[in-house]
């Protein structure tokens, strides 16, 4: 029974045994199988058509299972290389100076998927110098027909577009290859006639020139900064003193003021004090004043009272008298306008009843012309006489020739002949006489 037993578990053993070799035997082989991609490397599976057409598969880090015998897998690095460059060229600019131009340039293969393809179909299975080769010669050409557009200055003294010129000369080419210029650094540029390092030794110059001159800008703007500074402290200094003397210049206005309208509040209530006193006097003499006003206007009131009686009375009596003055002279007019009126009447009916009124008015005028001729003086006159006394009696008759011509110009303006008119007036007079009984005189 022990026998069985122990045949059994050997038996056992011996299939747990055979299933731990199977399974190890199985991971090895999948290990096997297995390909695991660095990231700085390019995997290329190839054997196997894929489904672009292409026979081959790349990658990039990771992994991926490989079927033996069917595919093979082959490796690209993807890191940087350096190319050494040495290019000797004719610069361009009309000069055509051999320019020798050294430097170093980093290119690598393209991980770009649609660039990767041209590196793999031409440098696959090729040694790294074959790569580096084939970059350096495109680079070198690129530097060549770069020279060849640009002038030695331009190459010495613009680097970066010199570099700049080149990667954009050569960048198409790199990309038919599958590669990339990470980057391009120019070491020298010299010519065997020193020409360019005589354009260096200038740039150099104009160089330490500008650092001196910068120099000398940046000292003179310490100075200046520094005198400004002093200058700001100083300004500051009298500021600060003008604010102090400002400060106690208030304090004493404020002082000054303070004492001032202590002295005005003094003052005021001085003067209120006074204008009220002056006030209280002018209150009772105006009372003193309305008292006399009031006696006065009552007096007044009195006093025009009578007057105005007076005033009425004297004109109720002018009033009268004017009534009957009026009414006089009214009268007067009244009989004054009958007469003429009677007068034109029998001026009209008798037309010599107006030369009898004229001559009822002669002896007044006469008399009044008489009067002129009286009152006529000839001032002191001399008579000088021939001795036969016509001289003096010229000199007597002079007013009655005055008198007489007087008597002409009352004809002439009245019209009427005073002679014939007292002829006529004769006339009448004693045909009047007649007719009332009496006996006229005989005429003279």
């Amino acid at each position: 029974m022990n026998m069985e037993l122990l045949a059994q578990g050997g038996a056992g053993t011996a299939v747990g045994i055979m299933f731990v070799f199977i399974v190890i035997v199985v991971i090895v082989t999948i290990f096997k199988l297995i390909v695991v991609g660095n990231p700085s490397e390019m995997l290329i599976i190839s054997g196997k058509r894929q489904r672009d057409g292409q026979g081959y598969r790349t990658l990039i880090g990771g992994r991926t299972l490989v079927i033996p015998i069917l595919e093979k897998v082959a490796r690209i690095s993807l890191r940087n290389m350096q190319v050494a460059l040495d290019v000797n060229a004719q610069s361009g600019g009309g000069k055509m100076m051999p320019v020798i131009v050294t430097g170093v340039a980093n290119v690598k293969v393209s991980s770009n998927p649609e660039e990767r393809g041209n590196a793999i179909e031409r440098f696959l299975g090729q040694p790294a110098q074959e790569l580096q080769r084939v970059a350096r010669e495109t680079l070198e050409g690129g530097i060549r027909a770069v020279i060849g557009k640009m002038i030695p200055e331009e190459i010495v003294e613009d680097r970066d577009k010199f570099v700049a010129t080149v990667m954009h000369e050569v960048t198409d080419d790199f990309r038919k290859l599958g590669l990339v210029i990470d980057s391009v650094n120019i070491q020298n540029v010299r010519d065997e006639q020193e020409y360019l390092e005589s354009i260096a030794r200038k740039a150099r110059a104009e160089v330490i020139s500008a650092a001196r001159k910068a120099e000398a800008e940046r000292a003179s703007e310490a100075v200046v900064k520094e005198a400004e500074a002093n200058a700001a402290a100083r300004q500051a200094k009298a500021e600060r003193d003008a604010e102090a003397k400002t400060a106690e210049a208030v304090s004493h206005r404020v002082a000054e003021e303070a004492r001032l309208g202590s002295e005005k509040s003094i003052a005021e209530a001085d003067n209120a004090l006074r204008i009220r006193k002056a006030e209280l006097a002018r209150e009772a003499a105006l009372k003193e004043a309305e008292q006399q006003h009031a006696a006065a206007k009552a007096e007044q009131a009195r006093l025009y009272a009578t007057d105005v009686a007076l005033a009425e009375a004297a004109r109720d009596v002018a009033k009268a008298k004017a009534e009957g003055d009026a009414a006089s002279v009214f009268e007067e007019g009244k009989a004054r306008a009958a007469a003429i009126d009677a007068i034109g009447k029998a001026i009209e009916a008798n037309p010599d009843a107006l030369k009898v009124m004229l001559v009822e008015m002669m002896p007044g005028i006469v008399g009044e012309f008489s009067k002129s001729v009286d009152n006529m003086s000839l001032g002191d006159v001399t008579v000088i006489d021939s001795g036969n006394g016509k001289a003096i009696a010229g000199a007597a008759m002079g007013k009655a020739r005055v008198l007489s011509e007087s008597l002409g110009v009352i004809e002439g303006v009245l019209g009427v002949d005073v002679r014939e008119l007292g002829k006529n007036l004769a006339g009448v007079v004693a045909k009047k006489a007649e007719g009332d009984g009496a006996t006229p005189k005989g005429d003279d």
